[in-house]
């Protein structure tokens, strides 16, 4: 069985000299070819096999996380692609049993998509330290999936059926995959084992929030529920994004509040609500144990649902490209 794989790079080239040799390590001897590609122009990349297509296209602006996956999956070719985000490291037993997986013949109960148990490291200067062991809660059991993020292994023939990664998405564009798994009915199973370890700056960290706003990651939960409006799979969407709703229904109350209590003259409506802010955050330093921590939370969730705002209103930016 050939393999595709494919490694979509976001100014993440720093992190190639670890995700790349594994990979090449855990292929071994089978027969597979690979496709870099570069969604924005970054730093230096470290050398490249012969496996390897390096797909650098000149763009105005960076592409959208389903458009560098399916220029890679149209360029790799194979019976089965492995996608793999630039800042993880595969690890060789979990893919040699994806592989046996894989290359069975169960029927129409046969998984056509593979994922696994990723760890979370965190990497500064030469500090390294694990974090969240299980970063997208999958257990340590094989057991059917709704979607597969970061590092997922697919069959070219269903991934094509499903109508592959959506380009219009800045984000959300691996649960909106699934979706259409589901409505096909075909299974994404997780392997029961360690898949990789995901590396990234030591996290939660104020300066991520804004990065997720530069890179319009926080634009896609609006951008999906626009797309679904009127569609199946929207509830699961809505049930989704329903902390980052309520952050925003709490803050647009705020307002409100603060409107009736300026023209009522009457504070105590506004006084109100600011008790309501304190008491949600009092609990959440008591559930992190850190007033830090809690800002943190509180911040994050305003991020996304403001950027959930953003793309429910903007949209999509972009056509889907012909590849998917």
């Amino acid at each position: 069985m050939r393999l595709g794989v494919v490694v979509p790079c976001y100014r993440q080239e720093r992190d190639l000299a670890r995700t790349l040799p594994a990979l090449e390590a855990a292929m071994g001897h089978i027969e597979w070819r690979g496709a870099l590609v570069i969604a924005a122009p970054g730093g230096e990349l470290p050398p490249l096999s012969s496996h390897w297509t390096l797909i650098a296209p000149p763009v105005a602006r960076p592409l959208t996380p389903g458009a560098a996956r399916m220029l890679g999956f149209s360029a790799c070719g194979g019976e089965w692609v492995l996608f793999v985000d630039a800042d993880v490291e595969v690890d060789a037993a979990w893919l040699t049993r994806a592989l046996t997986v894989a290359a069975s013949r169960a029927g129409r109960d046969q998984p056509v998509g593979l994922g696994g148990r990723l760890e979370e490291w965190f990497e500064d200067g030469a500090s390294r330290r694990r974090g969240n062991p299980d970063m997208y809660k999958v257990g340590t059991a094989d057991r059917d999936v709704d979607y597969l993020a970061t590092l997922a292994f697919y069959s070219r023939e269903a991934l094509t059926r499903a109508g592959g990664y959506d380009a219009r998405l800045q984000s959300e564009e691996d649960f909106e995959l699934g979706l259409r798994f589901r409505r096909l009915d075909l299974r994404l199973r997780s392997l029961g084992m360690l898949a990789g370890r995901h590396w990234s700056a030591p996290r939660p960290s104020f300066s991520e929030l804004s990065r997720r706003w530069r890179t319009g990651l926080c634009f896609g939960q609006g951008q999906v529920l626009r797309l679904y409006v009127g569609r199946p799979g929207f509830a699961a969407l809505l049930q989704r994004q329903s902390l980052y709703l309520f952050v925003l229904a709490l803050w647009a109350s705020g307002l409100a509040c603060a409107i009736v209590s300026g023209v009522t003259r009457d504070a105590r409506v506004f006084v109100c609500w600011c008790a309501a802010l304190l008491a949600l955050f009092a609990l959440m330093t008591a559930r992190k144990r850190s007033p830090r921590l809690a800002l943190h939370s509180i911040l994050t969730w305003t991020l996304n649902g403001a950027g959930l705002a953003v793309g429910l209103l903007r949209g999509p930016t972009i056509e889907r490209s012909d590849s998917c």
